[in-house]
């Protein structure tokens, strides 16, 4: 069953322009995660980038463990490329130079799903 898993956070305004090219020029990381045998352990379904004036939120889909795909992630080059360039607009300083920093950062960049529906779950009313 898939996943989703969100980021939100402030650009500085008057930036948003540059930030949508960044995301438009960004490049496309590996959709399958693996763990560290090689093992196929989970896949990235989807990501979408929403902005409302100078705030984004990044929903990303996948199938398997939020752990591995999170590893996964820090470790593709275009990921890490991305965020890089999104530093300099960020409302906010972020600290990614170690695992704690960059955990404390998702955790306070994290949005927690409340509702997700597909239009196969359940039943249908007429």
């Amino acid at each position: 069953m898939s996943q989703q898993w969100a980021l939100t956070w402030n650009v500085k305004p008057g930036t948003e322009e540059e930030v949508i090219r960044l995301f438009e020029r960004s490049g496309r990381p590996d959709h399958t995660v693996r763990d560290g045998g090689g093992n196929v352990v989970g896949l990235l379904k989807r990501t979408s980038v929403f902005m409302r004036q100078n705030t984004v939120v990044r929903v990303i889909e996948f199938d398997g463990e939020f752990i591995d795909v999170a590893k996964h992630m820090g470790q593709q080059r275009e990921v890490r490329d991305l965020e890089r360039e999104l530093d300099a607009y960020l409302e906010v300083e972020r600290d990614l130079s170690s695992p704690e920093k960059t955990a404390a950062f998702f955790a306070s960049a994290s949005m927690r799903c409340v509702l997700s529906r597909s239009h196969d779950d359940g039943e249908v009313d007429d």
